[in-house]
């Protein structure tokens, strides 16, 4: 199994691309062009990061940037995990009632990567989001369609892989999504995971509301937000505390591929686990 560091690595070049910043409901605040560079260092054991993000509506090519960023890496902390195909999360690794907490969600697919950062106040309400939309510098990769409910109903199988924070083995097992509208304004929702005894199963009920599924059962009422090139948003409307809660970020990377991130945090706050599930369209 390769090591984070190798994992890592998948994310190494030149990425344009824009930061849009979002409201927990989904519309626009602001959209700046960007660009990062991840660059190899010393035979690739150390790494260089190099962001430039510029004014709404500049030239990222003949424009200077409002603000540049510049970090080296040779290794990661216990808040972040890198998968095989270059997928990761960084974020909190607690839950506090006295500062801001959230997450990023990066996938790479080719010459194209997205990214999401979810914010939240420390009441425990969302705060801000932030889509990252890049493509390799060079390319004629294009965006995918925004997110829609039709191009998630359906029958998804998958494979999942669980990593931990206390670097304890990874776990694999299966996953089915099977999602389908009742009527104009209700969705079913049916997950299965694991096999054999260790199988479980989550059955919910939401209700289409402008681009977001709301599904209120539960102690924790969440959102799920349908946004721009193929990405997703799910989220507690309110992260309470004593209460276990999730975060995820997903990708539809073409109509019959899709990638989820899933962060799971205990009910004292502790970061428990980060999956990626990977699924395709079956039916």
């Amino acid at each position: 199994m390769a090591t984070q560091w190798e994992n890592f690595l998948n994310n190494l070049g030149h990425w344009q691309g824009s930061f849009t910043q979002l409201s927990p409901t989904g519309e626009q605040m602001e959209d700046r062009p960007s660009l990062l560079i991840l660059s190899g260092l010393d035979n690739d054991r150390r790494a260089r990061l190099t962001l430039r993000r510029f004014a709404p509506g500049a030239n990222p090519t003949t424009d200077a940037p409002q603000d540049e960023m510049v970090r080296e890496y040779q290794s990661f902390g216990r808040d972040v995990r890198f998968f095989e195909n270059g997928a990761f999360s960084q974020g909190s690794i607690q839950r506090s009632p006295f500062s801001t907490f959230g997450a990023e969600f990066g996938f790479v697919s080719g010459d194209r990567r997205m990214r999401l950062v979810l914010l939240f106040a420390p009441e425990g309400h969302p705060d801000r989001f932030t889509l990252i939309r890049e493509w390799r510098a060079g390319s004629n990769a294009g965006e995918n369609p925004p997110l829609t409910l039709d191009s998630l109903l359906g029958t998804w199988e998958g494979e999942a892989c669980t990593l931990y924070p206390d670097w304890r083995n990874p776990e694999f097992f299966p996953t089915t999504l099977h999602l389908q509208q009742r009527d104009r304004d209700t969705i079913e929702q049916q997950i299965t995971f694991g096999n054999g005894p260790d199988a479980g199963a989550i059955a919910s009920q939401g209700k289409l509301s402008g681009n977001s599924l709301e599904f209120h059962q539960g102690s924790q009422p969440t959102r799920v937000l349908l946004l721009p090139d193929g990405a997703s948003a799910t989220f507690p409307l309110t992260a309470k505390l004593r209460e276990p809660f999730f975060l995820e970020a997903g990708w539809l990377i073409a109509p019959n591929h899709r990638q989820r991130l899933i962060r799971r945090y205990s009910d004292k706050g502790d970061w428990m686990s980060l999956t990626l599930v990977t699924e395709r369209k079956v039916g």
